[in-house]
């Protein structure tokens, strides 16, 4: 699996990803109006990242014992996390249902990741890369018999899940601040252009369409040369390199652990 780990391709993709996964009204409402503020993206952006990258290593690289660990905590966040009368849209984020699709948009986007910068991964690597990927959902509260079959299984499940992707303004204004960085002190909003670029580039049609994103002809040929220059740096990498931040911080978590601290 840790050929297939990239921290340049997490960095880059990893805003796309999460207005993937906010784009079903249910993860979008329930990210949005969380009244974990200890896990708020906009009021404590560093912990939120480390927390998030914390559970993409534990669930790609960690043991069934660091999963156990991982889950339980997470658990005790969602649990807290749902919406309330009179609120425009209904959630629950210990709902596998849509869980599962945040499983997908991870699955999704790390393939979608490994081809823009390395090609197409054979056939029997990508079976057992999509079996592997599985954890991103189970590492959550999705039970494993609802991660589809095969990749044929899950390209179905994904053209129906389509159907369900519904931005509304509200949601579509939050992700773009934390695109722009607007959560994060002033010089990180230096960025904010390129991630916009590399962001929409990140983002299929529908996606795209939702948030009201333009892309043209010019800047696709610009996105897939700068993919390919991203992969022929990582590949010249050492594997520790490669692999950075996430081996930072599942050893992190695994500190945490052995000294009782909280892990999110």
């Amino acid at each position: 699996m840790r050929d297939h780990v990239s921290g340049i391709g997490a960095h880059l993709a990893g805003p796309a990803n999460v207005i993937m996964q906010l784009s079903w009204p249910g993860v979008g409402h329930g990210v949005m109006n969380s009244r974990v503020e200890s896990g708020s993206a906009m009021k404590r952006p560093f912990k939120r990242g480390r927390t998030t990258f914390t559970y993409l290593a534990v669930a790609l690289l960690g043991g069934d014992d660091d999963r156990t660990a991982f889950r339980k905590e997470v658990n005790r966040q969602h649990a807290q996390v749902y919406s309330r009368p009179g609120e425009k849209v209904a959630y629950k984020a210990m709902d596998p249902r849509l869980q599962t699709w945040v499983a997908a948009c991870l699955y999704y986007g790390t393939v979608d990741m490994i081809e823009k910068m390395h090609g197409p991964l054979p056939d029997a690597e990508a079976d057992a890369l999509y079996a592997h990927c599985a954890r991103f959902g189970t590492t959550l509260q999705m039970p494993a018999d609802a991660w589809p079959a095969d990749r044929a299984a899950f390209a179905t499940y994904w053209e129906e899940s389509l159907a369900e992707v519904d931005i509304d303004p509200d949601v579509a204004e939050y992700l773009m601040q934390l695109t722009t960085l607007q959560n994060f002190p002033r010089p990180f909003r230096l960025l904010a252009p390129f991630l916009v670029f590399v962001t929409t580039g990140f983002l299929p049609p529908v996606f795209r369409e939702a948030m009201g994103l333009s892309w043209s002809k010019r800047q696709q040929r610009r996105f897939d040369r700068m993919m390919r220059a991203f992969g022929a740096l990582e590949r010249r990498l050492p594997a520790v390199l490669r692999v950075f931040p996430f081996n930072l911080w599942l050893a992190d978590m695994r500190l945490r652990r052995r000294f009782r601290r909280p892990l999110v």
